[in-house]
């Protein structure tokens, strides 16, 4: 869990119905998002560095020092001594408004339309590893610039994020690719050639193929993969 480890990260505007009516499972929503959250967070990263982290649940902010003040949506919260997440619908003693868990509800409207457990429950066994699970599929579900995972010792809070300042520190780094989606198939079960080819287009890659082989251009780079039968990755260059 070491690359996840480093980066625990509003959109008002989720992804139209016709866009996700393909995505029933945690899984597929994984591969149409993984890389390109995983490559957010790595710009995030970048960009709060080794600054503590502080909550204003009142502004719905979340702030990295002074200058680095951002506006959040509350998806739920972990236990670490009961290893349970929970919601932050659910969570009737928090006092959360509606606005600062819009993102929440509206993946459990998205998770009851399609039954996905994991997004319509309020309440389940879980690890801490899990948590980018969640923060992942918020954050592409939503087009957030990041998603952070606030740990306070008894348990941590997942919280999305949506900014022009992070928007604006993204980087186009062509060589990233062969670091980050290595970390990725090692951390979530999926289908990597969707996986990658999802990665890639989000990137501006064009993609060709030629039967278990992959070959994407973008400016004058180049990225080829290979995949064995069962589309897993054999080899990856750029």
């Amino acid at each position: 869990m070491g690359f996840f480890n480093k980066i625990f990260g509003q959109n008002n505007k989720i992804e139209t119905q016709q866009d996700l009516t393909a995505f029933k499972t945690d899984q597929e929503l994984i591969e149409r998002y993984g890389g390109i959250v995983f490559d957010k967070q790595l710009d995030f990263g970048d960009l709060i560095g080794n600054n503590n982290w502080n909550i204003n649940i009142a502004n719905g902010e979340i702030s990295f020092g002074t200058n680095l003040v951002f506006p959040i949506q509350v998806l739920g919260t972990i236990s670490h001594s009961s290893q349970t997440w929970l919601w932050a619908w659910a969570n009737t003693k928090s006092g959360l408004t509606d606005k600062v868990i819009q993102q929440a509800l509206e993946l459990k409207k998205y998770g009851e339309d399609n039954e996905i457990n994991i997004l319509k429950n309020d309440t389940f066994d879980f690890s801490k590893e899990d948590l980018h699970l969640i923060g992942t599929i918020a954050s592409g579900i939503h087009n957030s610039s990041a998603y952070y995972i606030c740990d306070y010792g008894q348990g941590a809070m997942i919280v999305t994020i949506k900014s022009d300042q992070i928007d604006k520190n993204r980087k186009d780094n062509h060589f990233r690719i062969m670091t980050v989606f290595p970390q990725l198939i090692s951390q979530f079960d999926m289908n990597h050639n969707l996986a990658l080819t999802n990665y890639l287009t989000d990137k501006g890659y064009n993609i060709s193929e030629n039967g278990v082989k992959l070959t994407a251009t973008k400016n004058g780079d180049t990225v080829t993969a290979e995949f064995d039968d069962q589309s897993r990755l054999i080899k990856l260059n750029g």
